[in-house]
């Protein structure tokens, strides 16, 4: 247990050795992720930022590496190693979902250098959900508003402070470092319990669709109706793959600029249209439905078929900022329905 007075130190001592981010209030009200400093605390405010934590993992845009345009110089080529010389960085605020993203994402990534130094780099401490916002699901989707996963630190907020449960050992190296930390009062104890057993009741509507997502045919329902009607309100704007926390695919590029150049990878989406445009002209997935189908199968069907899991963590930023509101709670459901 550590008082707000306590916890703001704590973060203060370790402001020297690491980089800290966590969720503050915008201007315009909004959650995003900032730099911490000073022993400054995050916004305790439910739900989460706009912007998920993949952004720590898939840097916007990322350099794989360093060329130059006079090739006989002994630094023509320079391999890029982001991480390695920048100190450790530690997220504070981070909600489960969102920590569940970065699981779920190393497995595809397993073998990427990249990917796996910056998670070796990036310590998260989160904020267990005590209440659910009219968006969040990840229930559904095999996460919990009080789970542990991707977390090395799981803190739950109480009136007087914070209660901090070590969930890794990189976590537990964290706590030794908080000095004023003291036992649990049997209230206190009784409080987090209640977290635990109210918070997953919190959320809007009971269901569990990943179970049954993975025993049905979807395979059968690729030339269904329903895709046309889902794609007839769809603008491919891409929002919802920027914000996913879980979607990964990315584009690389070389840029050059007096002599020197780069080769970088930025975030791509499946929505878009150029996105699966061949050399030959030919683009296996050029009209709408298929983008639109593609996206919901991925999430659904490819995936879990892969890796086991559904590649959602039921953060709602999608359902939250569609503009034509559409809600992927609701496809799961008419897909089931069907």
């Amino acid at each position: 247990m550590l008082d707000n007075k306590d916890f703001s130190a704590w973060l203060s001592r370790l402001s020297d050795s690491h980089d800290i981010y966590g969720p503050k209030k915008t201007r315009k009200g909004m959650l995003e992720w900032a730099r911490l400093e000073g022993g400054q605390l995050p916004d305790p405010e439910p739900g989460v930022p706009k912007s998920s934590i993949k952004t720590f993992y898939f840097p916007q845009p990322e350099t794989l590496f360093e060329f130059s345009a006079r090739p006989k110089k002994e630094d023509a080529f320079r391999l890029h190693e982001p991480s390695r010389h920048q100190n450790p960085r530690l997220l504070i605020g981070v909600r489960p979902c969102d920590a569940r993203s970065v699981v779920l994402n190393s497995m595809p990534y397993q073998e990427d250098p990249y990917f796996q130094e910056n998670r070796r780099n990036t310590f998260l401490l989160g904020y267990a959900c005590s209440q659910g916002c009219s968006t969040c699901f990840c229930t559904w989707t095999g996460g919990s508003p009080v789970g542990q996963d991707g977390l090395d630190i799981l803190a739950f907020l109480l009136e007087d402070g914070l209660v901090l449960e070590p969930v890794t050992e990189r976590g537990e190296e964290l706590l030794e470092k908080a000095g004023s930390a003291r036992d649990l009062t049997r209230a206190q104890e009784q409080k987090v319990d209640e977290i635990r057993q109210k918070a997953p009741a919190s959320l809007p509507e009971e269901m569990e669709p990943a179970p049954r997502l993975r025993e049905k045919e979807l395979m059968a329902l690729y030339d269904a109706p329903f895709w046309q009607e889902l794609s007839d309100s769809c603008i491919n704007c891409g929002t919802c793959t920027f914000l996913c926390p879980t979607c990964y695919c990315f584009d690389i590029q070389d840029e050059t600029l007096r002599g020197r150049g780069r080769r970088i990878r930025y975030w791509d989406s499946c929505m878009f249209p150029l996105f699966t445009l061949h050399a030959s002209g030919h683009n296996p997935r050029g009209e709408k439905i298929k983008r639109v189908r593609n996206r919901f199968m991925h999430k659904l069907k490819y995936f879990p078929d892969r890796f086991g899991p559904l590649s959602c963590v039921g953060c709602g930023r999608c359902v939250r900022d569609c503009p034509v509101n559409i809600d992927i709670r609701q496809v799961m459901k008419e897909l089931l329905a069907i």
